[in-house]
């Protein structure tokens, strides 16, 4: 997804979100980063996001798909949802908490207490708002389809006005925004470093299978070049680290 940069108050693009109170991690502060790279890298390699607001004075988090452009993203669903519909109605839009991970090992320590995940995060945390202008929510549609899938929305018949009518979009600023990242070995205690337990990574491999048609596809109608592309890890997706 294309970035835009922000020009701080000399004139320069901004490099780094800015800390807050809520985007500070009260342990392990030092696999934080703000900077732009990061977390868009981490946004950018994924599409399923975990929408999390309070409705009816209980918490409640929704998986859901998501698109990013510059230092937005966009999330959409049915008119008929309650986060859209409460979205639209609040003033100045709904509070809301959206979550991206990526596990990336198994980390196998000696003692039970040290196991833990190699992984990638970004929490971001804003006010979401309805999108309502006619070119915007064509383009961050298309957005959410190209996150899935990078191409596929030039590939795919667009939404009629009676989809478009079904369908709510919202927006969610990326300015409140922190990534965390965790690598390497395990952190066994010097104690127990003789212990005879095996101790390391199982690396998780991610990746794609081989595109099955639909059984009422024309045979006629080939696999496209973007399938192809990200089935051997050059579909415009960040690999893991």
């Amino acid at each position: 997804m294309p970035d835009t940069a922000t020009p701080d108050s000399n004139g320069l693009p901004e490099a780094a979100y800015e800390p807050t109170e809520r985007t500070v991690p009260s342990r392990a502060k030092q696999r934080a980063s703000y900077d732009h790279a990061t977390v868009h890298s981490i946004l950018d390699a994924a599409y399923l996001c975990h929408l999390g607001f309070v409705r009816d004075g209980a918490p409640v988090v929704l998986p859901t798909l998501f698109g990013r452009i510059g230092r937005r993203l966009y999330v959409h669903g049915s008119t008929g949802s309650r986060p859209l519909r409460a979205t639209g109605a609040a003033d100045p839009g709904l509070a809301v908490c959206l979550t991206v991970t990526h596990v990336d090992g198994l980390v196998l320590a000696r003692s039970a207490f040290h196991h833990s995940v190699n992984y990638r995060s970004v929490v971001v945390h804003g006010i979401a708002r309805t999108v309502t202008d006619p070119e915007e929510r064509r383009v961050a549609l298309d957005a959410i389809v190209d996150q899935v899938v990078p191409g596929r929305s030039k590939d795919s018949r667009p939404a009629d006005a009676k989809e478009l009518a079904a369908t709510a979009v919202i927006r969610l600023d990326l300015d409140e925004v922190s990534a965390k990242v965790r690598t390497g070995d395990p952190d066994d205690d010097p104690a127990d470093l003789s212990l005879p337990h095996w101790a390391g990574v199982v690396p998780l491999n991610h990746g794609y299978a081989a595109p099955v048609p639909s059984g009422d596809l024309d045979p006629s109608v080939q696999v496209p070049d973007y399938l192809t592309a990200l089935r051997s890890g050059d579909g415009g997706l960040p690999p893991a680290p």
